[in-house]
């Protein structure tokens, strides 16, 4: 009687992805490596997926990003309530995954090994008292609907919690090697573990520019630029360097935005 087991709490979960492969291999690691995970129940697409979820209600999904009949944010947008816990299933090369990371996702590369599992887990068991989970899976939702990129929300993970800043907020981010700095319309300055050059990943495709290598500008609080290109002035009179290499892609970026 005396099984260690019994004192783990048990989780319900679900695996939702189109590939047998995956499946096959996700199942036998969770049924191998972690009993206080109950698998309910596999599916085959997302319409499968969308029925076993409203049955079983999973307290975790492993979700496919990309699937037959529609992507794994597809699916989660036809729920009328998420409830749930997600870790998405994506390959590293997928466009969806600068969205994951955009909306502090979990996920697992594919082909993922059992110590990328093992960190998932992990993190999903250190979080399943916070809201924040689900709620930054709501944002991402929201966010593959607004059509301009202002209007989106970025959501950072920081040692004292979760960050949800609107892009149109962020006039520009000051990189100090592992650290960067974000200064915000509102006065206020959020200090992230994230380097610049992570951030320009995220941000390079919603109007933000690396003007110089610490600094990254949102084209919304730029005013004008210097007549040489050396500095961006923005609206709060301030002025940023531009390094002498990225002068040209500034102009070519600024005529693009018709600035």
């Amino acid at each position: 009687m005396n099984n260690s087991n019994q004192n783990l709490k048990s989780y319900g979960c679900l695996v939702i992805d189109d590939d047998p492969f995956i499946v096959d291999l996700l199942s036998d690691k969770l049924k191998q490596y972690f009993p206080e995970l109950h698998l309910l129940g596999v599916g085959n697409n997302g319409e499968e997926g969308l029925q076993k979820i409203a049955k079983l209600k999973p307290d975790l999904v492993f979700l496919d990003v990309e699937m037959s009949d529609m992507t794994g944010f597809e699916m989660l947008s036809k729920l009328s309530d998420i409830s749930f816990n997600t870790i998405f299933i994506t390959s590293y090369r997928h466009y969806a995954i600068k969205a994951i990371r955009f909306n502090a996702l979990d996920y697992l590369l594919k082909p993922f090994d059992i110590d990328e599992l093992k960190n998932a887990i992990k993190r999903f068991k250190a979080n399943i008292r916070s809201s924040n989970s689900i709620q930054n899976i709501r944002l991402a939702i929201k966010n593959s609907d607004l059509k301009e990129s202002a209007d989106k929300i970025l959501s950072l993970r920081t040692q004292s919690g979760e960050l949800h800043l609107p892009l149109k907020e962020i006039i520009y981010i000051e990189g100090d090697r592992n650290y960067s700095k974000i200064h915000l319309s509102t006065g206020a300055k959020k200090l992230v573990s994230k380097t610049l050059a992570d951030l320009e990943d995220l941000l390079v495709d919603k109007a933000f520019f690396r003007n110089h290598k610490s600094f990254l500008v949102n084209r919304t609080h730029i005013a004008e630029t210097s007549q040489n290109l050396g500095y961006i002035i923005l609206m709060t009179g301030q002025k940023l360097p531009v390094s002498r290499r990225r002068r040209q892609s500034l102009k070519t970026w600024l005529d693009y935005h018709l600035l």
